[in-house]
């Protein structure tokens, strides 16, 4: 009894970290990478200037770490924003222009609007 106790206690404790690291991995997915600006479309160029003066200081465009804001890199390429909705034109302009939370709504013209989404889907 007691060697199957003491020869089981390590495998157990293997197996428990080999699970871990794996549902560790397993949620950790890269995201795609943002459209390289030299490839941007004139919208695309308009949209990330307006993204720095509307959205810059509290929202980082290439990276999901906070700022006082969530991160917004891929935010058009993955299933759900922050909020837990999908990242849908409608949806995202609803929350630029209403606010959600913490997050004021931002006047933006059509064409502000336009070129926002536009840079949005770069990201």
């Amino acid at each position: 009894m007691y060697h199957q106790y003491v020869m089981g206690t390590p495998f157990l404790a293997a197996s428990f970290v080999v699970a871990a690291c794996a549902f560790a991995l397993s949620g950790c997915r890269s995201l795609p990478p943002s459209k390289p600006e030299s490839l941007w479309t004139p919208e695309e160029a308009r949209g990330a200037q307006v993204y720095r003066v509307k959205c810059g200081k509290c929202h980082r465009p290439n990276d999901t770490r906070p700022l006082n804001g969530p991160g917004l890199q891929a935010i058009t390429k993955v299933k759900a924003m922050p909020s837990g909705t999908p990242p849908t034109d409608e949806r995202m302009t609803y929350v630029i222009l209403h606010g959600r939370n913490m997050m004021p709504g931002t006047q933006l013209t059509e064409d502000q609007l336009s070129d926002l989404l536009a840079y949005l889907h770069t990201l």
